[in-house]
């Protein structure tokens, strides 16, 4: 059986003359028969031979398991032949999950400690590629002192070895810090590239290797200087560019020396000046070498004329006709808009120009930039072109560029007119991809600007009256129509065209909605709302409207049923009172106090409060439900007044409380969120006058490496409480472990049941949007006994 088995060439050849894959399969199956014979038999001679053909059906995707006990003879055999097969084998059919992989630990220590290099070199090889902790803590010592024998050859794979044992067990650190030292003398090209990466492994591994390598930063810095300026051998030249890949792995290791250390940095601002400025980055080695280099300058404590340079290179990859480069720019100015604003918005007009790429991983990278640069002083411009991407974008990015838009003009509007104006071309353009809490924002804005009723509501039943089809769009028409129906007729605003409305035209509009497929059910209740509030602002006959509700009387929509039957009921039984249920709503000043049924202020509060207005870039404080949080904010939601953000007396006040410090009650803090560095603490106090009140301040910390920028909590708690949410002390959370934020939470709980607390985190980081719902059910006894 053995005689007739074929040879490794005769295999491939059979393999590949094979017209299905019926055939393959027979052919290999054959092959695998007579090597598992020649591995019963225990020949020696040709056991090698049939190991190779079992490891090329292996990359064939043939099972190959029953091989692994052979790997392991073949490479304690003596010859040399059987152990590059047997260790070849070892690579590719053993793992750590396999226990087999522990039994050629000794034979790869006595190879180790031989004198010859290529079995030297075939063990390390192995043990860099397969190596489990196991076998790395085992071996440590052996390849510790192969790191400094003189052949070059045996040195540079025990770097590569060494580079694999530090990532599986980083505490083996301290043996190899040592030889590292004077590895960096090297001359040899690959030895030198493998201990840069071995140092870099140290130092993220472990911070007394970072103190210890930081001694070496002029060195390093000599090195790097001398590939610049003079080169190399051009030998490791590519597209003209010294090195490149030794360039870039140096730099990287000056970023983690020069990281938070202040005497590194200074080393190497003057190197990395030069190297901004001396790579060509017509060439992708350039460029690569060339973005290294702006990370590292942004990740040490650099000059700040050094940073805008590597801002100026971003600016120039934005022109690069690589999509790649220009991608790579894109995202690393994401990450700079918030620590150097400034320098990046030097760069305005080109990242609005890569809005219109085709490629839609750039231009979703050029919007989410776009946004981040949108401030006070160019909020009408930047708007403007966005509402020209939102008309031809595609519609994977139709909702967040709507969502953005919508959020800048919510911090930045010049005026209020102005704001009406955007979020309504925001609606007529792409009103079915904004956010659900749009219609209430909306119709909360045109509620509190009186001087802008007339206005708001022709331009609502003027884009009306072209499209139905954008449902948040009919919403808010159809409510400020029922609202302001009465200054939609009278004609006399000197804002907009000239335009005639007839009452029947205004009521056709409105049972043109409600007959509509496109409607959906809460289009058509605001439709049927605001038909019936027409019947106290027209001057007409309301038998029209009647028949309207009648109808719907019997509509299979519970909602609209009830609706429509509670209107009706209006019209017959309460006719005397429906002109004052249908009153106008009180105006809504935007951000300002509203009062508070259940609460009792007195005339200083309110002097307070109105004396603090809340900034318009946090949202007003808000009592939900745990519906209204999961939902959307609720149009009818009341807002508590808000905190004076100095402390002192105001506060006290706020609460109704003695002019006392508060006592610090004995209940412990709460970590609540954790996730990438960014940290959420609970602390609770109680009031000893008002036993049913409890004082949550919300501590957001943030340990990364960025900062964490538009956060927003908010809060949700069960009926039976009350919650008031207070503003916070603002919407960035520092980078490595900065001023905090904190936010005050005032939770009534008049029947002193154990609470529950539902959080919404939203907010921006690395350039990623995040948001976070989850439920705090383990809160202290303490906070509600």
């Amino acid at each position: 059986m053995v005689a007739s088995s074929l040879k490794l060439q005769e295999l491939i050849q059979e393999i590949r003359e094979a017209k299905t894959q019926a055939q393959e399969r027979e052919v290999i199956q054959k092959e695998c028969a007579h090597i598992r014979a020649s591995f019963r038999d225990g020949d020696p001679l040709h056991s090698h031979r049939q190991l190779a053909k079992l490891l090329y059906a292996h990359m064939l995707g043939y099972p190959a398991h029953f091989g692994q006990m052979e790997c392991l003879k073949l490479i304690a055999s003596p010859r040399f032949t059987d152990k590059r097969v047997g260790y070849l084998g070892a690579m590719l059919l053993l793992d750590e999950r396999q226990d087999a992989h522990l039994l050629i630990t000794n034979s790869i220590k006595n190879d180790l400690s031989q004198g010859i290099e290529a079995v030297q070199g075939l063990a390390l090889c192995t043990l860099s590629a397969m190596g489990s902790a196991e076998m790395c803590r085992d071996l440590a010592p052996e390849v510790e002192k192969l790191l400094l024998q003189p052949s070059a050859y045996v040195r540079k794979k025990a770097v590569l070895t060494a580079v694999h044992m530090i990532r599986k067990v980083p505490e083996l650190s301290d043996i190899f810090l040592p030889p590292c030292a004077q590895l960096l003398h090297e001359r040899h090209h690959g030895i030198l590239l493998g201990t840069i990466t071995l140092i870099t492994e140290l130092c993220e591994r472990s911070p007394a290797a970072l103190k210890h390598f930081r001694k070496v930063v002029p060195q390093l810095v000599h090195t790097l200087r001398t590939l610049v300026m003079t080169g190399c051998s051009t030998e490791h030249s590519v597209s003209g560019v010294s090195d490149p890949f030794l360039q870039v792995q140096i730099l990287r290791l000056l970023r983690i020396l020069g990281r938070n250390h202040e005497e590194s940095s200074e080393t190497m601002n003057d190197l990395l000046a030069q190297v901004a400025t001396n790579t060509d980055a017509s060439r992708n080695a350039g460029s690569a070498v060339l973005f290294e280099t702006v990370l590292t300058i942004m990740d040490i404590r650099s000059a700040a004329g050094l940073r805008v340079l590597a801002v100026n290179i971003l600016g120039r990859f934005l022109l690069n006709s690589d999509r790649n480069i220009r991608y790579v720019a894109l995202t690393s100015l994401l990450k700079l808009v918030q620590s150097d604003h400034s320098a990046v918005q030097r760069h305005r007009p080109t990242v609005v120009e890569c809005l219109r790429e085709p490629d839609a991983s750039l231009s979703r990278r050029a919007l989410e930039l776009s946004l981040a640069l949108v401030n006070s002083s160019n909020v009408r411009t930047m708007t403007q072109e966005l509402q020209g991407f939102l008309e031809s974008c595609s519609p994977d990015l139709r909702a967040d560029c709507a969502s953005g838009i919508l959020l800048a003009a919510e911090r930045f509007a010049p005026t209020k007119r102005w704001h009406i104006d955007t979020i309504l071309r925001v609606l007529t353009t792409a009103g079915t991809y904004v956010r659900d809490d749009a219609v209430a924002n909306l119709i909360q804005l045109i509620g509190g600007a009186q001087e802008l009723h007339a206005y708001s509501v022709r331009r609502l039943y003027s884009a009306l009256a072209e499209d139905i089809s954008q449902q948040p769009l009919v919403q808010v028409a159809a409510w400020c129509i029922g609202e302001y129906g009465d200054l939609l007729l009278e004609g006399n605003c000197e804002e907009t065209e000239p335009l005639q409305v007839e009452e029947d035209m205004v009521l056709a509009l409105l049972e043109r909605v409600l007959q509509s497929h496109m409607s959906l059910p809460a289009t058509r209740g605001y439709a049927l709302t605001a038909l019936m509030k027409l019947s106290t602002r027209l001057h007409g006959d309301n038998n029209r409207i009647c028949q309207v509700m009648s109808i719907y009387g019997s509509c299979q929509d519970v909602e609209l049923q009830q609706r429509a039957v509670e209107y009706n009921a209006l019209f017959r039984k309460y006719d005397h009172l429906r002109a004052a249920v249908l009153e106008k709503m009180p105006l809504v000043e935007r951000g300002g106090p509203q009062v508070n049924e259940e609460a009792k202020e007195s005339k200083e509060v309110a002097q307070l409060s109105e004396a603090a207005p809340v900034p318009t870039e946090t949202q007003a404080s808000k009592l939900l439900d745990l519906l209204d949080l999961l939902d959307g904010p609720s149009e009818n939601a009341q807002h508590p007044p808000p905190l004076d953000p100095t402390p002192g007396d105001t506060l006290i006040h706020l609460l109704d409380l003695p002019c006392t410090p508060l006592p610090s009650a004995p209940i412990p803090n709460l970590k609540v969120f954790e996730r990438e560095g960014l940290q959420l603490t609970l602390s609770f106090v109680r009031p000893p006058g008002t036993p049913t009140l409890l004082l949550i301040t919300l501590t957001a910390t943030n340990t990364s490496g960025g900062d964490v920028t538009h956060f927003i909590c908010q809060a949700a708690v069960p009926k039976s409480f009350q919650l008031q949410l207070q503003a916070p002390s603002g919407d960035t959370v520092p980078a490595q472990g900065g001023l905090p934020m904190t936010q005050l939470l005032r939770i009534l709980n008049p029947n002193k049941a154990p609470l529950r607390l539902k959080l919404r985190l939203t907010y921006d980081h690395f350039g990623q949007s995040v948001q976070e719902i989850f439920e705090v059910n383990n809160l202290p006894v303490e906070t509600w006994q």
